[in-house]
């Protein structure tokens, strides 16, 4: 009899898991080499070498205009970075780390007697059921869960991203 009941369980729990859609995509396409954010144009692309291969619609933080140089002044970075690490657990759906802040960052934002900040993001949604409208983030670049999925799926670790006014 408990063997049939553990049949029955793990049939049951493989079902129901087969059942939930993952956040977690594949992609097997062409390798994402570079990302570049228009900030004025609220747009993000993804690139294998000089050829886009998607675009998005971007929200940035929620002081949008000038570069990023204190904690807490709600501005996205400008410049190049990387894609320095992942968060699968973020409370914004799933996220990707950029690596502001660099040297020249921290030092101007220390001659300003100031902290640079940092925890700068692309993510998903504040809501997952509410599409966000305007910038809101405090630095950060949103897209919809969806598009993450995707997004989180094609960008590997190290990837450059370059950020422009």
């Amino acid at each position: 009899m408990k063997r049939r009941h553990l049949i029955l369980g793990g049939a049951a729990v493989a079902t129901l898991g087969a059942c939930s859609p993952s956040k977690f995509k594949r992609y097997n396409g062409p390798d994402v080499t570079g990302v570049v954010i228009n900030k004025g144009e609220r747009k993000m692309y993804l690139l294998h070498k000089d050829r886009v291969l998607k675009r998005y619609d971007i929200h940035l933080g929620f002081a949008p205009v000038g570069h990023k140089q204190v904690e807490g002044d709600g501005k996205t970075p400008e410049g190049t970075y990387r894609i320095d690490r992942r968060n699968p657990n973020s409370r914004f759906h799933l996220s990707l780390g950029i690596s502001y802040p660099n040297a020249e960052d921290v030092r101007v934002a220390q001659e300003m007697g100031k902290r640079p900040g940092g925890e700068i993001f692309i993510h998903g949604q504040r809501h997952p059921m509410r599409l966000d409208k305007d910038d809101w983030t405090w630095g950060c670049i949103s897209v919809s869960n969806k598009q993450m999925e995707k997004i989180y799926a094609m960008i590997k670790d190290g990837t450059p991203i370059s950020i422009n006014p």
